[in-house]
């Protein structure tokens, strides 16, 4: 399992058991009474295999969201990726998981943080994503003992987010700080012997770190492709780490170039590229976290002796000069760079005339046109809108599917009434969008995200599956399975009648429910305050 505790595996018969061991305070390992499973294989006949989970003590079974998932995980996640994994025969793109450590340390260093910060992890995970602090300690004790070290390595860390990571390797004697265009509440528990800066970080002379081990850039966005640059120019000893999310390239969005690849896999081989050509040996690994987004690269060597910092330094300068005239251009060359080891491209004289006088590392910001990420996120969930507006387009998308030809009409039976309740035509997106104005599609686009988002919000009123707009008949509403049946009866119970009813306001044939069955008022005389307004004001 993915970052489990430590296993003991035996295999018999076709069968392999998975014993979860634990530390004592002697230091020995010893087998945990619970969490004991089984994956059996079993040949049925001809080409016919079954692979199956048992687990001996259900009742026995221990979760804690952290290291030991929940057992329903083992059959819903676990045993289909099983079954997947056994007949897939595509080769991975990826590097395995933990391919350049010490799968034993790397369990051991996990166990310690573990049982260190776990409260810690528990509320950050609560309030957002967890950074993953063992992997770095586990290379950095690695490159210690490699290099003779007895300090410890320090850092910084662009684009901290919850500081989590900076908390544990602060706590663990790591000299070090992160830095975030926002502050985040979860800051304030840290304390002060945490070190976090909220700031904005431009890529230029003014943000190098000569003084500083390793630059870390855990989901960094627009950061990321410059990370390895402001490495590269911070000193000939500096080292970076990042785990690659949001497509960025220098100056925006990245654009895809390839069409053979996954554009995952793309822009991985974009992002190392920049490493190599900033004269870094690029290592590639996967990390064990939940996450589709999970492979690292990580310059630790350089391919150049001190003595051509200059050189590579102009390398670089025209590195990124020449893909931002290709995005402005919007060449297809590759840009390549020259180096024995990665011969697919090559370092081009092309746009030389853009850095004969941009040498000296362009001035103190090295691109005038980055865009960093606001202070201030914005809001795209068509909160801001104003409320007149969003009635708007929600009637007239209504109107039009209600109006769409030919129409689509359901029987409606409750209380004996036979009359048709009609239901509309579905329509694509595309055609949905043709039919609103322009200025009304590129307000929605700015404020929102865009058309699907204001129909999705609007619930009550619209389906959309699969790129199509339905009106939404509540007689054919089913709950949903991934909540608990007591939270859905106390949520129904807190917001039902708490709004108005949309159909029964504005649809032709009012509303396909009867009003003691519709969640919503039907009028202003049934309806209800919000329990969840009152709960909240006791709670102030």
């Amino acid at each position: 399992m993915e970052d489990a505790v430590l296993e003991k595996a035996y295999v018999f018969n076709g069968t392999v058991t998975f014993l979860p061991l634990e530390e004592n305070s002697e230091g020995k390992y010893q087998i945990k009474k619970c969490n004991i499973y089984q994956i059996q294989l079993k040949h049925i006949k001809g080409e016919e295999w079954s692979v199956s989970i048992l687990v001996p003590y259900p009742e026995d079974w221990f979760s804690d969201g952290i290291a030991y998932p929940k057992l329903a995980w083992l059959g819903n996640e676990l045993l289909s990726k099983l079954a997947k994994w056994s007949v897939e025969q595509k080769p991975s793109e990826f590097k395995s998981t933990l391919s350049l450590i010490s799968v034993a340390k790397y369990s051991k260093v996990y166990q310690d943080l573990k049982n260190k910060y776990k409260d810690m992890v528990k509320s950050a995970l609560a309030r957002a994503p967890a950074r993953q602090p063992k992997k770095q300690k586990a290379k950095w004790e690695e490159e210690r003992k490699e290099k003779g070290l007895t300090k410890k390595q320090s850092f910084v860390d662009l684009g901290c987010g919850n500081g989590l990571l900076v908390h544990i390797l602060n706590n663990e004697g790591h000299s070090g700080r992160g830095i975030d265009v926002r502050r985040r509440k979860i800051w304030d528990m840290y304390g002060p012997e945490t070190h976090l800066e909220e700031s904005t970080i431009v890529p230029g002379d003014s943000h190098l770190f000569p003084d500083t081990d390793w630059l870390i850039g855990n989901h960094s966005d627009e950061l990321t492709p410059w990370i390895p640059v402001i490495a590269a120019r911070s000193s000939y000893s500096c080292c970076y780490f990042v785990l690659p999310c949001c497509f960025f390239d220098f100056h925006g969005k990245y654009s895809r170039r390839q069409s053979k690849k996954t554009q995952y896999r793309e822009y991985l081989d974009f992002v190392a590229q920049v490493g190599f050509v900033c004269g870094f040996h690029v290592e590639e690994d996967c990390l064990r976290i939940p996450s589709t987004k999970r492979v690292s690269l990580i310059g630790k060597k350089r391919t150049y002796p001190p003595t051509e910092c200059s050189l590579i330094d102009k390398q670089i300068t025209q590195y990124i000069n020449n893909r931002q005239t290709c995005a402005v251009v919007t060449c297809d060359r590759r840009v390549g760079f020259n180096h024995k080891d990665h011969s697919d491209g090559v370092y081009e004289e092309a746009g030389s005339e853009l850095w004969e006088n941009e040498t000296e590392t362009a001035g103190t910001t090295w691109m005038p046109g980055f865009q960093p990420r606001e202070k201030v996120e914005q809001i795209r969930n068509c909160a801001s809108l104003p409320r007149d507006f969003v009635d708007d387009v929600v009637l007239s998308v209504a109107n039009l599917l209600l109006n769409a030809t030919p129409q689509k009409s359901c029987s409606n039976t409750h209380a004996g009434n036979t009359n048709t309740w009609n239901q509309g035509e579905s329509l694509s997106l595309k055609e949905v969008a043709e039919h609103l104005n322009k200025e009304t599609l590129k307000r929605l686009k700015s404020e929102c995200g865009g058309l699907q988002t204001l129909l999705k919000n609007n619930h009550q009123v619209f389906e959309v599956l699969n790129g199509r707009v339905h009106i939404r008949d509540w007689r054919k509403e089913k709950p949903s399975r991934k909540t608990k049946p007591e939270v859905k009866r106390r949520l129904s119970a807190e917001a039902f009648k708490t709004r108005l009813c949309w159909f029964f306001i504005h649809h032709p044939d009012g509303c396909s429910l009867p009003s003691e069955s519709c969640p919503y008022a039907h009028g202003t005389e049934e309806l209800r305050q919000s329990q969840i307004i009152k709960k909240k004001k006791h709670t102030q």
